[in-house]
């Protein structure tokens, strides 16, 4: 697509001049959000898919690879080294039975969907990071990959901001609470080669500081935007900003960027739904204090603002004990530190989108990007597994209290129905109303299907598209 069509499909009249210099007001109190979605702008058509059946997503990424043979896929008659130190408890779910130190999920299983047959051949976290986080297996193998390229696949919510925009003022895809890194960033987290317009609106502050803000919707000293249309006050502040507006309106030049970046700053609707003092502080205290729990307390009131895709990710930098890494004390760990915030925090946001009526129009997926080692090391840990682990699913016409797949005795290997990241990805984007088999083309305009699996249908309703 061209820049002229680019131009008219994300901005069909221009702005005013005065409006336009409150844009050239952005850079001076650095709110400069157009250099965020400066990028490419070739497109090619958008897919007709299936009646759209879900609105928003809201994917869970549990970095490090939390152990599913201690939460989701326990292994009670194993031998010793296999089980591990914790035992399984009852669920809501007859006959289904998970982790001790998930006790608030065990209540709610009747919401859920199980998928204890995941697979894939990467070992790495940047190159599993791929499979979790776009459903593709990386071209340049598993220890080679290193970051995110110009020609890297897309994740999720780039790929459908790039195929099913959402409303005019609000984001179409969201990530936070901070960008993920293993030495590098963490591949897996960009457009890739559908462009760096499709990027996530990324965060990059803590939900859980009492100072919570975003900078990029932040004016200064909370001065209102009313106060910014009187030019007056505006030459004032800023004189040499307003005469760069001036030749900018002149020229009719403001790019699509700059356009959707000032639609963001000025939407009073996207400054709401970041205002976190707006909940209860029992809703607050439900999630957890904490920054998965304010995180997904956060994913919550953006779904609800009309936001399509959110990546939450749990854990920021490499290293067994900064995240879900465990080759070292794993029980310990997974007791004390990781499972009681998971499991507050996970089954607060299934609750509240089902007390808000959110729950059938919302996918909600909790994954990482691999499981952990059926026997356990010598340090009582466990190490990376990607050839057999667990995600959990829930809402967006799921049917609750499932299990899909199974692992062998002991949770090494798939035994039915194995499930690859491929299908993972078929299946959000056809919950989405997207016909997974679409083409979409790289740099170098080499076409690939936008999900290389099939969607797993079984696993909802009646009323799904296919």
């Amino acid at each position: 697509m061209n820049h002229a069509a680019a131009h008219a499909r994300y901005a069909p009249a221009l702005l005013s001049r005065r409006r336009l210099l409150q844009v050239g007001t952005l850079g001076w109190f650095g709110l400069d959000l157009a250099g965020l979605l400066q990028a490419e702008e070739q497109r090619t058509a958008r897919a007709s898919g299936a009646k759209e059946q879900i609105r928003s997503c809201i994917l869970l990424y549990y970095y490090g690879g939390p152990s599913h043979l201690d939460t989701w896929d326990m292994k009670p008659d194993a031998p010793p080294e296999v089980r591990g130190e914790f035992r399984s408890i009852a669920t809501v779910t007859p006959g289904l039975r998970i982790g001790e130190h998930l006790p608030r999920c065990a209540r709610l299983t009747n919401r859920l969907a199980i998928l204890r047959s995941m697979h894939h051949p990467m070992t790495n976290h940047n190159s599993a990071a791929v499979e979790s986080l776009c459903g593709r297996t990386p071209l340049k193998g598993d220890l080679e990959l290193l970051g995110d390229d110009a020609n890297s696949f897309p994740c999720y919510g780039a790929a459908l901001s790039y195929l099913k925009q959402g409303r005019r003022h609000v984001p179409c895809h969201v990530a936070l609470p901070h960008v993920m890194y293993n030495v590098v960033r963490l591949p897996g987290q960009t457009a890739g080669f559908l462009g760096a317009a499709n990027n996530p609106f990324q965060v990059t502050s803590d939900p859980n500081r009492p100072d919570f803000r975003v900078d990029e919707l932040s004016l200064p000293g909370d001065l209102p935007l009313s106060r910014l249309e009187d030019r007056r006050s505006l030459l004032s502040m800023i004189e040499h900003r307003a005469r760069r507006a001036d030749q900018v309106a002149a020229r009719g030049t403001m790019t699509v960027h700059q356009q959707r970046a000032f639609h963001l700053l000025s939407s009073e609707e996207v400054r709401r739904a970041f205002d976190l003092s707006r909940e209860s502080e029992r809703t607050r205290e439900r999630y957890g204090r904490n920054t998965l729990g304010q995180s997904l307390l956060l994913a919550r009131r953006l779904v609800e603002a009309g936001v399509r895709f959110v990546n939450v990710n749990d854990k920021i930098h490499n290293g067994q004990t900064a995240n879900w890494d465990s080759h070292e004390n794993n029980f310990g760990r997974l007791k004390n530190d990781l499972l009681p915030p998971a499991d507050q925090a996970f089954s607060g946001l299934i609750e509240d989108l089902e007390a808000r009526g959110l729950l059938a129009s919302t996918l909600v997926v909790a994954l990482a990007e691999f499981g952990r080692t059926p026997k356990i090391n010598a340090n009582r840990g466990r190490d990376h597994w990607p050839y057999c682990f667990s995600v959990v699913l829930a809402g967006g016409g799921v049917l609750g209290g499932s299990v899909y797949g199974a692992s062998d005795r002991i949770g090494a290997y798939p035994a039915e129905n194995p499930v690859t990241p491929g299908n993972l990805a078929a299946t959000i984007f056809w919950r989405f109303g997207i016909d997974p088999a679409i083409e979409v083309h790289d740099t170098t305009g080499r076409p690939y299907q936008l999900a290389d699996g099939e969607p797993l249908r079984s696993l909802f309703s009646r009323s799904g598209p296919g």
